[in-house]
């Protein structure tokens, strides 16, 4: 029974996206919603089934051996473990929302069809992707959910700038996919040497069983070959340099940019990197990439969101910078490999709560633009909470737990990483390095809370000013799509209050309690029997709790006296400092650097190579194609048709050959 609800997973999607494709020339585009959904809702129903079942077990699902040949051993197997159905758990239950919001949000469009059948692919896709048993079926998924999000982020096919950003999407995305490409082959190559003579598989079991010894006879390529995997995590999940796709991605539809900061696409990097744990802890040199990599990431994203004024771009910003958090705490096995059962799960559990918070932070978002005529330009709109009063409490609840207020489930989440990083920091030689990645965190946490809080206030507090396309009277949502915001408010707040803390246990009789935070629930589920990955518990570090919380309510009550008691000292703190502002506000110029030193160099010898084609290439072509006609020619008078002209070639042929043997013979 597991074994099918396994398949069911991700093939109910699949199907529900071809019966919607089939549909279409049938006139049946009103009902495309509803295979979707239903699909969806069994893929749920299985998750959880599976989840309730299974939870404590690994369970394979073989539909048939794809490829057997040169060496070469893949089968089309799922995987269902720990990892595997906390993902699924929110990657099904979040897409079965966004599916049914999006029927309200996407009424009336001209694509309605073609959106639900690449919805339904897409989490088909990314199912596929996280219960992939090797790294071949993986990377198929992984290009499939990079095709999905190419389709749904130039939905809007009249628009250029919806184009460009799904081409910019797929582009950047095929920069870290070649890594992820380069680092299976390599590291298939290296687990060929180390296991010869065998049909050799890339399933999960078989590496990560032989990346110790792979470690110690070839420990620098295992290191670049990690380092490739690690580029396609980077390119997927949108961190530096490879971040710029995601803000573009805003073009799509909002129930689209809500499934891929939240259920999908996204956090395919966080569980990719999590999933290479058991080889990872073997180069810390590697893992120490991706904490430096994440903790930078999540300042500079934080930075940018400070001073952006499209809505879902400073939620944009804010999934980069939460994503780098994840990475951060990925990474901190680096310093300690003891920590690395810790850090999974820490990072997995902000994957957790953040889906759920960050799905309502975008659906609200979609629902002022669906009030506001598709505008979400901060500054033509305020004082919305009287207009869209459960907008308001949908978007304040979100804000409240990405914030990391106490209590609610980013607090949570947010100070499993900040404990595993502060525990990092007590390692030998990296002690320095990991003392201002926590500098750093820290740091972020405080800009998130202001630049959340900043959004809010400026949406739904101050004078109340509407739009022109708003019409006379912005109006709520309608019910199929508060429904599901309504679901989401209270999973968003209090998911990781759940799943979060601890009990207060004692420790010795000479000892007082101990309260234990930590993903209890979570960490049990995580447990990752496989070699090399060591086991930590989360103990309360309360100075990294106080700071934490004071820096989160620093950050509200300075976002509540700038935008709210004082609108006017923004204005003033930009023009005191206006070069940073301006950075700020122009993303650091990343794209204007990309496009002076890649983009416009490339494009200048895309215009020459043309020309250097037509003038030069087609005429060296032409000359070798040439000098077969001019031999032609020069023979043509032979082939006269006279027969004495026969006749006298074949007489001189005959001399010229008695004239060759009598001299090779004297």
């Amino acid at each position: 029974m597991s074994e099918f609800l396994l398949w069911v997973i991700p093939a109910a999607p699949l199907l529900a996206a071809v019966v919607v494709t089939l549909g279409v020339p049938l006139g049946l585009r009103s009902l495309s919603p509803w295979p979707v959904i239903l699909a969806l809702a069994l893929s749920t129903g299985a998750a959880y089934t599976l989840r309730a079942t299974a939870a404590h077990e690994t369970i394979h699902a073989t539909a048939w051996k794809w490829i057997d040949a040169g060496g070469v051993d893949v089968s089309l197997t799922l995987r269902a473990d720990t990892l595997t159905l906390t993902m699924l758990s929110f990657i099904t239950l979040v897409s079965l929302l966004i599916a049914i919001y999006s029927i309200g949000y996407m009424a009336g469009s001209p694509g309605f069809a073609r959106f639900f059948a690449a919805l339904s692919l897409f989490v088909a896709s990314m199912t596929l992707l996280v219960e992939a048993n090797d790294f071949v079926v993986l990377f198929l998924a992984w290009e499939l959910v990079g095709l999905c999000s190419y389709l749904l982020i130039g939905y809007y096919q009249d628009r250029p700038s919806a184009g460009a950003a799904a081409k910019k999407a797929f582009i950047v995305n095929r920069i870290g996919d070649f890594g992820f490409l380069v680092g299976i082959f390599w590291l298939w190559s290296l687990l060929g040497r180390v296991v010869p003579g065998v049909q050799l598989g890339l399933d999960f079991d078989t590496v990560f069983a032989h990346a110790g010894e792979i470690a110690k006879r070839y420990p620098d390529q295992l290191t670049g070959a990690c380092l490739c995997l690690f580029l396609g995590a980077v390119g997927k999940s949108a961190q530096f340099p490879l971040h710029t796709w995601l803000p573009d991605a805003m073009e799509g539809p909002s129930p689209v940019s809500a499934l891929i900061h939240a259920a999908t696409m996204v956090t395919a990097g966080v569980y990719f990197v999590a999933r290479l744990t058991p080889i990872l802890v073997h180069t810390p040199e590697v893992q120490l990439v991706v904490a430096v990599v994440g903790a930078f990431t999540a300042l500079l994203a934080a930075l940018i969101a400070l001073t952006q004024n499209d809505l879902k771009r400073v939620l944009a910003y804010s999934t980069v910078s939460q994503l780098g958090y994840m990475f951060l705490a990925l990474g901190c096995a680096g310093a300690n490999p003891h920590l690395a059962s810790l850090a999974v799960a820490a990072a997995v559990f902000h994957v957790f709560t953040h889906a759920f918070f960050k799905a309502l932070l975008f659906l609200s978002a979609g629902s002022v633009m669906h009030a506001m005529g598709d505008v979400i330009d901060m500054r033509r709109f305020g004082g919305l909470r009287r207009a869209l009063p459960f907008t308001h409490i949908f978007f304040l609840s979100g804000a409240i737990a990405l914030s990391g207020l106490p209590i609610f489930s980013g607090f949570w989440s947010k100070d499993a990483i900040l404990d595993v990083v502060a525990q990092a920091t007590k390692a030998g030689a990296y002690r320095t390095l990991f003392g201002v990645l926590q500098f750093a965190a820290l740091a972020t946490a405080f800009l998130t809370a202001f630049y959340t809080f900043r959004a809010y206030f400026m949406t739904f507090w101050g004078q109340e000013r509407f739009p022109p396309e708003a019409g006379r009277r912005p109006h709520e949502s309608p019910m199929v799509m508060a429904a599901p915001m309504a679901i989401l408010t209270p999973l968003a707040l209090f998911i990781g209050l759940v799943f979060g803390p601890g009990i207060a246990v004692p420790a010795t009789p000479a000892t007082p309690a101990v309260t234990v935070l930590k993903p209890n629930l979570l960490a049990h589920y995580l447990q990752m029997n496989t070699p090399g990955v060591e086991h930590a518990e989360h103990h309360v570090n309360y100075g990294v709790l106080l700071a934490s919380i004071a820096l989160s309510v620093l950050g509200v009550l300075l976002a509540w006296q700038f935008y709210y008691r004082r609108p006017e000292t923004p204005r003033q703190l930009a023009e005191s400092a206006e070069p940073l502002y301006q950075a700020s506000a122009n993303r650091f110029y990343i794209d204007e650097i990309y496009r002076a030193t890649i983009t416009t160099p490339l494009e200048q010898l895309a215009s020459v190579l043309p020309r250097f084609d037509r003038h030069w290439l087609d005429k060296i072509v032409d000359s070798f194609a040439l000098t077969p006609r001019l031999l032609g020619r020069g023979i043509r008078g032979v082939q006269d048709g006279f027969l004495q002209s026969y006749a006298f070639w074949m007489l001189a042929g005959l001399a010229l050959l008695l004239v060759l043997v009598i001299g090779g013979v004297s």
